[in-house]
């Protein structure tokens, strides 16, 4: 947070339960508005480290994202490199995470679709909270600590089934 104020970024947090994935956060999402994120951290097959920030209800299909974003093929990386590149733990994988990353060994890429929304909701390093900030203010926060993301279109939407 200290570094937000440092760059003239206002943000709200609200703290809250724990969430640990994008299921579990639906009565979050109906009390705070705009776009809500889920973030992969993933590693590719080359050992190039990736953290996609997409629209919480797009359907990333990780056989076709290296394709998209220009990678190797792609896994999850682990929890202990999660920790040691982003300085979080499973579940709180958020963009505000790469203030961690000052090495900037992380590759970020948006989706499009989220950028569609004003405000972008995400965990402020934990998951007991969620912060709200102005998509160009995420945007500019990302560029401040070194990353300039590809914004591209991911995929389509999931289907209620």
């Amino acid at each position: 947070m200290t570094r937000l104020d440092e760059i003239g970024i206002a943000v709200t947090t609200i703290d809250h339960e724990a969430v640990f994935t994008v299921g579990e956060s639906d009565e979050i999402h109906a009390r705070i508005p705009g776009g809500h994120t889920k973030n992969l951290f993933l590693k590719d097959a080359k050992d190039k480290l990736w953290l996609v920030v997409a629209e919480c209800h797009t359907d990333i299909d990780l056989k076709a994202l290296p394709k998209t974003i220009g990678s190797a093929r792609l896994s999850f990386g682990k929890a202990e490199l999660l920790m040691e590149v982003l300085g979080v733990t499973p579940g709180s994988v958020t963009a505000l995470s790469l203030i961690n990353d000052t090495a900037h060994r992380v590759s970020v890429v948006v989706d499009r679709r989220l950028m569609e929304y004003d405000v972008i909701n995400c965990h402020p390093l934990v998951n007991t909270a969620t912060t709200s900030i102005q998509r160009d203010d995420l945007i500019r926060f990302m560029e401040a600590c070194g990353h300039a993301p590809q914004i591209l279109t991911l995929s389509g939407t999931k289907t209620a089934g």
